[in-house]
Parts: structure tokens; sequence; C-alpha cells
């Protein structure tokens, strides 16, 4: 493993973003920081560093156990970073979850006049 590391890279290899140049973008928009500071795509990372990533709608929080070049399967993630995410913001993925309880099933097409009107007195009482 090489002594430098690129903060994109290294998100990208243990997996918090899909592609690359996703991970990049994410640094660019200021989605990306350590110590509270947006980072660029090109800072060099440390073991023990603690990057927070803002993914809606919840900041994550990680902190980084060993470096990583190379993207990795699902199952060695653990060993290069800890999820240190803060119990509250965990809380707010989950509310959102349970949110959603108005649902119509897929392929059901629009709701009739009637399931509309039904719709429009459920959210107004």
């Amino acid at each position: 493993m090489g002594e430098t590391i690129r903060v994109d890279k290294w998100l990208w290899a243990v997996r918090i973003f899909k592609t690359r140049s996703q991970a990049t973008e994410a640094c660019k928009k200021g989605h990306v920081s350590i110590d509270g500071l947006p980072v660029k795509p090109s800072r060099v990372i440390h073991e023990n560093d603690v990057i927070q990533v803002r993914k809606a709608p919840i900041v994550r929080t990680y902190k980084i156990l060993k470096l990583a070049e190379k993207r990795m399967s699902a199952k060695l993630v653990d060993g290069f970073m800890a999820d240190i995410t803060p119990p509250e913001e965990l809380e707010i993925l989950e509310m959102q979850k349970n949110m959603n309880w108005f649902s119509r099933e897929r392929g059901a097409g629009r709701p009739t006049k009637k399931e509309r009107r039904d719709i429009d007195r459920l959210f107004n009482e």
C-alpha cells in the first residue's frame, strides 16, 4: 500500500461511492470534510483521520483504520474503516424510512377521482 492516498480514491475503494468520479464530484461540491473543513479530491489522508460524508438527508462519519488504493469487496470494508456516525443521524434516516407510509402499488396507474378526493381528505385533516 502506498503512503499517500487521495481522499476520493479511498472513498471509492471502501465503497462509500459507486464510482471514483462520484467521489471526486462529492469532494468538489463540499459534501466531504475532514475536521469540519471541506476537502479537495486530491487531499492526502492518513490513518485515524475522521471523514464526514454528506449523503442526503444525513451526514455519515467514518474513521480511517487502514489506507486502501484498490476497490475491495464489501466483506473487507470493515477492516479499513469504522462507521462512527452519531445515533441521532441514523434516527433521521429511520424516521424518513417510516414516513413513506402512503404509497400506491407499482403499475396501479393514476388515482381515480374518488381516490384523489380520499387522498386529499386524508392529508387535509
